[in-house]
């Protein structure tokens, strides 16, 4: 059953519904708003592992989510981390020396990606974890994420072979499960998804430079789809920012400052409260460095309780920023 709690963004006066638990599949995904829901969640649910634990994530700054993944090995779990050592090894090495001191089998990340920036986790093969945002707590309180719980077989399945094939550097395999999109390559299922739209589009990235994206957002508008996009202000993005309003396309932005929501969720909602509703959510950011290089993981999915949750958000982001 769905968690009822209404609670204030850190930072921002904005309610959001912390938890909402979804219908496909059964009940199979279970969408948590953060800010609003904290990360007691997460954690809650890394140590609840019984007997596995594979966890993939790019940034890994957070010692009660450490300490939950050393737990878990003492406990006899076998945990596996694999973390990002392209462009955040640094940043990532106390966490990485941390845990292997501590019984952790820990590797860095593929060389076949530019970066793995994927957010993941699989518990006993019986639920994942794909998520906006990184395992950083610093960034907790004032940053828009999203933490999609999934525990559609087909996916989890589709996640776990996916993390084996990166655990050994194999081969790059992408199971699409039952509605997962990966990159590298998932340039053309988020064009296709902004495409489908007829109605309304509401949009939020940390970035906005692919130039196959900021198209497919204006040919959107310039079919009078209403398109609605809000990002962290950043002069890096400007001149996709006037591609997209000369087409049509209405923008809003959050101040960059420390007072202000930091959009850091990367999400879609195409044609909410319609019967073709369909939404993305996931760590893809739309650049081309993390739709055709980097290793990242994300969710397209029907499921009319989390194209709604996530359409509520992105609506109230949208009319504050």
């Amino acid at each position: 059953a769905a968690l009822a709690l209404t609670v204030a963004g850190a930072g921002t006066s904005r309610p959001a519904a912390a938890v909402v638990a979804g219908g496909g599949g059964a009940g199979a995904l279970r969408l948590l708003v953060e800010p609003a829901a904290g990360y007691a969640p997460v954690d809650a649910l890394l140590a609840s592992a019984k007997r596995s634990l594979d966890l993939v994530m790019y940034e890994l700054d957070d010692p009660t989510a450490e300490a939950a993944l050393v737990a878990d090995a003492r406990r006899h779990v076998a945990v596996r981390v694999l973390l990002d050592g392209g462009y955040e090894r640094r940043a990532n090495t106390p966490a990485f020396s941390f845990l292997a001191a501590h019984g952790v089998s820990v590797r860095w990340s593929s060389s076949r990606y530019e970066i793995t920036h994927e957010k993941s986790a699989v518990v006993d093969n019986r639920l994942a974890l794909i998520m906006t945002g990184n395992l950083t707590s610093y960034w907790y309180a004032t940053t828009r994420d999203f933490v999609l719980v999934d525990s559609d077989r087909a996916d989890v399945a589709a996640i776990a072979r996916a993390f084996q094939a990166d655990w050994v550097s194999g081969p790059v395999i992408d199971p699409a499960g039952a509605d997962l999109c990966w990159s590298p390559g998932s340039t053309g299922a988020l064009v296709a998804l902004i495409a489908s739209a007829r109605h309304r589009l509401l949009v939020e990235s940390e970035e906005m430079r692919d130039p196959e994206v900021i198209a497919a957002l204006a040919a959107a508008a310039r079919r009078h789809v209403h398109v609605e996009v809000t990002m962290t202000a950043d002069p890096e993005w400007e001149s996709a920012f006037s591609a997209l309003r000369a087409a049509g396309v209405v923008v809003h932005l959050e101040p960059y400052r420390a007072t202000a929501l930091y959009i850091h969720a990367k999400a879609v909602v195409a044609d909410p409260g319609t019967a073709q509703g369909r939404a993305f959510v996931g760590s893809e950011n739309f650049s081309v460095a993390s739709l055709v290089y980097n290793r990242e993981l994300g969710v397209i999915t029907t499921d009319r309780e989390v194209v709604s949750a996530l359409a509520a958000v992105l609506a109230g982001d949208f009319a504050s920023a």
